[in-house]
């Protein structure tokens, strides 16, 4: 389910329950990688909250959840009203900004079996328990990778008994040592957003 696309006039916000939405880079030849992930604790629509109406990204339910939408015009009504709202959504557009800078260096830098499990790592944070229910020819597009280079990190984290994959999804086995093994940007990420939301506490 798409929940925005890019370029196109945002009709709706989300305020997910549950399930895990992608933001989506579109390139012109219409190829496209993840920028960044959004659950339980965000929003979608971030483009409405400081007053512009188009979304420049491609926003898809890649994990089925629910959650409630608010119109564009209501939206501006009630972000009026209450401030409190507002400000939350300003410091939430901080953090996606921030994941998208990070994983935009990590798919640069680092290397496929890490960024699996970064990748791992922050949809389990946004869903409810170990498994993350996704193809491989989903997480290759994700990852912006081939589906080959997908299965040998798999292939890699399973084993070493850190995940067990099936067709369908991804279960993690162990926690902690998924955590070892990922790369760098996932303890970047977590530790800036925790500090910023002690800050704003």
């Amino acid at each position: 389910m798409n929940l925005s696309e890019k370029g196109a006039t945002i009709k709706f916000g989300y305020f997910l329950n549950e399930g895990l939405a992608s933001v989506l880079n579109v390139m012109g030849d219409e190829k496209s990688i993840e920028v960044g992930l959004c659950g339980r604790e965000g929003f979608v629509g971030l483009p409405l909250t400081v007053g512009f109406s188009t979304s420049p990204a491609q926003v898809v339910m890649q994990v089925a959840g629910s959650g409630f939408k608010i119109s564009t015009s209501d939206l501006r009504i009630v972000l009026r009203k209450c401030p409190n709202l507002a400000m939350g959504l300003a410091r939430f557009s901080y953090e996606m900004g921030f994941q998208a800078a990070q994983v935009a260096a990590c798919n640069r830098l680092h290397e496929m079996d890490r960024r699996l499990a970064r990748w791992l790592l922050m949809s389990q944070d946004r869903l409810e328990g170990n498994v993350v229910p996704l193809t491989q020819d989903y997480l290759s597009h994700m990852l912006g990778t081939r589906r080959a280079s997908v299965t040998v990190a798999a292939g890699m984290l399973q084993k070493a008994g850190l995940i067990t994959y099936k067709r369908g999804a991804v279960t993690i086995e162990d926690r902690t040592r998924l955590e070892e093994a990922s790369c760098e940007c996932y303890g970047t990420l977590t530790a800036q957003i925790k500090k910023w939301q002690a800050e704003a506490n």
